[in-house]
């Protein structure tokens, strides 16, 4: 709406991206704040809570009562705030939409199942949910590849050049980057405000490479490639609006949790990121909290099949440092200062090249 002002009236402040980008941060994060606090009454009146896992630590078991589903809200708010301000006829914008909405629609039915029976692990089955990643990856891919007619090479930090052509099989590097992604911050969001941060720290990076990304000169300069996705960065920045408010109510001792449907449809928004800035291998820096928390599983379920021993007393890792008694806080707010230490050095490395 507000670039659709800008075509009527001609005044160019409705037409840069960055102006557009800080309302659409506003707007999503004046949405949630206002939403949120009726959300969570009403998930209180309806027992939409969040079931606690029998294997949790000890201390879990006085948030059994908190409210869940808040991703609802704050993807909600983001959708909305993004439709008032970016310029439809954008292809990567419309993908950056399109993947909130199938992910938290997967996210949603897995909440709801376990609202629903009162269980943790009563929601989509792990094959079901996968299958619907898939597809839901797949979909976006397609609509990239043979839509979009999006760039297929591969782009190593670094490097000036791309380093090979993918052709068709980049569709498949981009299933596995949204999947992955997806499933590591719904692995993150095990305390209070844990994946937020790191989520906001993420996006900020991205809102930048995507700014750099879709700017000729910038990009230019500092040797990286460009494609016109400057329009996804007012996404971005509006979910990190809503991120934001939502952490007003998420931090410890958290009011509401975002549930499968606010970290799954984080997840699969920051894969996007990541392939349409052609930072698919600098995402492993940008997202290194999530890497560590899914590498902490991997290593935990491989170790026990192997050899039936445990890498960690519990996974993923921030509940090993639960068991060791480390204070929540503590866990939450190094993990945060890991993560935006971890994007200040990706944010560093793109001059390098």
């Amino acid at each position: 709406m507000i670039y659709w002002l800008y075509e009527l009236s001609g005044i160019n402040i409705f037409g840069y991206i960055t102006i557009r980008a800080g309302v659409s941060f506003f707007l999503a994060l004046f949405f949630t704040l206002f939403l949120l606090p009726r959300f969570i009454k009403w998930a209180q009146k309806t027992s939409s809570v969040q079931p606690i896992n029998t294997w949790a630590p000890e201390r879990h078991k006085g948030k059994a009562r908190t409210p869940t589903m808040g991703g609802i809200v704050f993807i909600g708010a983001t959708i909305f705030a993004s439709i008032l301000t970016i310029k439809f006829s954008n292809v990567y914008a419309i993908g950056a939409l399109l993947t909130l909405i199938l992910f938290a629609l997967i996210g949603f039915q897995d909440d709801y199942a376990k609202i629903k029976k009162n269980q943790n692990l009563a929601g989509l089955k792990a094959r079901t949910k996968l299958l619907f990643q898939i597809l839901s990856a797949l979909i976006i891919a397609a609509y990239l590849y043979f839509y979009a007619h999006f760039n297929s090479e591969l782009f190593v930090p670094f490097l000036k050049m791309p380093v090979v052509d993918m052709g068709l099989f980049a569709m498949v590097l981009w299933v596995l980057v949204i999947i992955s992604t997806s499933n590591a911050v719904n692995l993150t969001d095990g305390l209070d405000g844990l994946a937020t941060v790191p989520s906001i720290a993420a996006l900020t990076s991205f809102s930048i490479i995507i700014y750099i990304t879709g700017n000729v000169k910038i990009s230019s300069y500092l040797l990286m490639p460009n494609f016109d996705v400057g329009e996804v960065a007012i996404i971005a920045s509006a979910l990190m609006g809503a991120l934001t408010g939502f952490l007003w109510h998420n931090c410890h001792p958290a009011e509401v949790f975002m549930g499968d449907s606010g970290s799954l449809s984080i997840g699969g928004f920051l894969g996007y990121l990541a392939i349409i800035t052609k930072s698919e291998i600098l995402l492993l820096l940008i997202g290194s909290i999530f890497v560590i928390e899914a590498l902490s599983v991997i290593l935990q379920v491989g170790s026990f099949k192997l050899r039936k021993k445990r890498v960690f007393l519990m996974a993923p890792i921030h509940h090993h440092f639960e068991m060791k008694n480390w204070a929540e806080n503590k866990i939450i707010v190094r993990f945060w200062i890991i993560a935006v230490l971890s994007n200040l050095v990706a944010l560093i490395s793109l001059k390098i090249r």
